[in-house]
């Protein structure tokens, strides 16, 4: 039975050589079949690791957000050997489409092996100072006001009644509307963490109250962001 690798992806416009250890690196060169959510970014990512890349001797399943999920289970059937699932960003099935490709591997029996790499989500908690013993992902948060902001207040009730940290993102575009709606309905003794462009050359991971935010200034306008918040 073949083997299905998770293969990390840097975060953003970052060497790979600082972030993607070299046996992983080969380990994606060797492969020839690949499930991947961007054709163009995925081509474009392999040859950022590889200049000599055979692009054109390799096979990319589409698992884009158009694809319908019962067409993905018949790719399996076209495999004929090892493949890879590449994330757009980070390691795969972590936020990430490629989860649904594991569950369905793990069906059919294949063998999974995910392999080392950068993640926005456990690189951001542990650059907060919040607690890392006890945290939760949320994805994205709801876009209506009234349902975003009693979410807010849900996650601060969360995260005070079990010391838990909260984390979760939002569509860049969207970053600053998420950031002064937490700064309007945090309390203002409550942290919140904002880490943006992680392993990049705009890196910034800044923790302060909410009373400090208010005072302070970070451009995270189409900026990939999260977004930490612990209170106690």
């Amino acid at each position: 039975m073949s083997t299905i690798y998770l293969l990390p992806n840097t975060l953003g416009d970052t060497d790979a050589d600082l972030v993607i250890p070299k046996n992983v690196q080969q380990i994606t060169s060797n492969l020839r079949y690949f499930f991947v959510e961007n054709l163009r970014t995925a081509r474009r990512y392999l040859r950022k690791i590889d200049n000599s890349f055979p692009i054109d001797e390799s096979v990319f399943f589409d698992i884009g957000k158009r694809v319908d999920f019962h067409d993905v289970k018949n790719y399996f059937s076209e495999l004929k050997a090892d493949a890879g699932i590449i994330s757009e960003s980070g390691m795969p099935a972590v936020a990430d489409p490629g989860a649904n490709i594991v569950a369905v591997a793990r069906e059919k029996g294949f063998k999974i092996v995910p392999l080392v790499g950068p993640s926005s989500i456990l690189l951001s908690l542990a650059a907060s100072g919040m607690n890392g013993q006890n945290f939760a992902f949320h994805g994205y948060l709801p876009i209506d006001k009234l349902a975003l902001i009693n979410k807010i207040k849900d996650l601060e009730q969360i995260s005070r009644k079990f010391n838990q940290t909260q984390i979760f993102i939002e569509t860049p575009f969207r970053n600053n509307a998420l950031f002064e709606a937490l700064i309007k309905n945090c309390n203002p003794s409550t942290l919140l963490c904002v880490a943006k462009e992680i392993t990049t050359n705009e890196e910034q991971i800044i923790t302060l109250p909410v009373s400090k935010w208010k005072k302070q200034q970070i451009n995270i306008h189409k900026k990939n962001t999260i977004f930490l918040i612990h209170t106690s």
